[in-house]
């Protein structure tokens, strides 16, 4: 089986100096790709150093986090743009709305997703989106400036069933991360058993949000797997057949080598 990470912080300081092994256990557990987004310009750099050590394991998203939205600078636009044509650049991202902490005024965030949307479409490349207790704006926002022509993924999804279905309808993908296997998420387990496996993908979002029965330990690539294994459960199907899904999907939204 193999499986693909779709979302994965690396360019963090509880990483350095384990790059290697962490990347030796995800191939060791069937873990054939992953995309790192970065979160703030120095992220984004650090990312594409670490897409220069693993070629073709390891591709970027350019973006700016919501929480680091007042970062954000007219020549960033340039900066990620001259990026557009750089193949370890898959995604614009990690970007969207968050209003459960209070690191950014929601008016910033939202005129920064607005550019974020405006990169992706202009250089053809889908987004990453991250949304914390702001669903309805973020859909609003997302429907005005017509995110749909290029789509993306909701990524380390948090709603409900209707939440997807709404951001399916505006040609989104649903991934799952690790918050899927804890015991609490019921409207997570609700959405994850009945949405379309070619419509999911399976991330770790780490190095948080570890899956069951690792929860309290540092997150990493190699227990992706915890995830996909969960879906398995829910929908009723093997571990291969959400492998061979969102193996798929990944390959297909991001462009990817295999990608049908």
């Amino acid at each position: 089986m193999e499986f693909i990470d779709s979302h994965a912080h690396l360019a963090y300081d509880r990483f350095v100096g384990d790059e290697a092994d962490l990347v030796a256990r995800a191939r060791a557990a069937g873990v054939v790709h992953m995309v790192n987004p970065g979160i703030t310009e120095s992220s984004v750099a650090e990312a594409l150093a670490l897409a220069d050590r693993f070629p073709g394991f390891i591709t970027v998203g350019v973006g700016i986090h919501p929480n680091d939205a007042q970062s954000w600078q007219p020549e960033t636009y340039a900066r990620f743009k001259a990026l557009a044509a750089d193949p370890r650049v898959v995604a614009v991202g990690e970007t969207g709305l968050d209003y459960f902490r209070e690191h950014c005024p929601p008016a910033i965030q939202q005129t920064v997703l607005r550019e974020h949307v405006r990169l992706a479409r202009e250089i053809g490349r889908p987004l990453i989106i991250h949304t914390r207790d702001a669903h309805e704006d973020l859909l609003q926002l997302l429907t005005e400036e017509n995110a749909d022509e290029v789509g993306g993924v909701m990524h380390c999804f948090s709603g409900d069933l209707a939440l997807a279905e709404r951001s399916m309808a505006l040609n989104f993908y649903i991934s799952f991360a690790g918050n899927l296997t804890y015991k609490n998420a019921k409207n997570l387990h609700e959405a994850a058993a009945k949405l379309p496996l070619d419509r999911l993908l399976i991330e770790t979002d780490a190095p948080f949000l570890t899956p069951i029965p690792h929860r309290g330990e540092r997150n990493e690539p190699s227990l992706v797997v915890k995830v996909a294994e969960m879906i398995a459960q829910l929908q009723g199907c093997s571990v291969a057949d959400v492998a061979a899904a969102t193996t798929a999907n990944a390959r297909r939204l991001f462009r990817l080598p295999g990608a049908a």
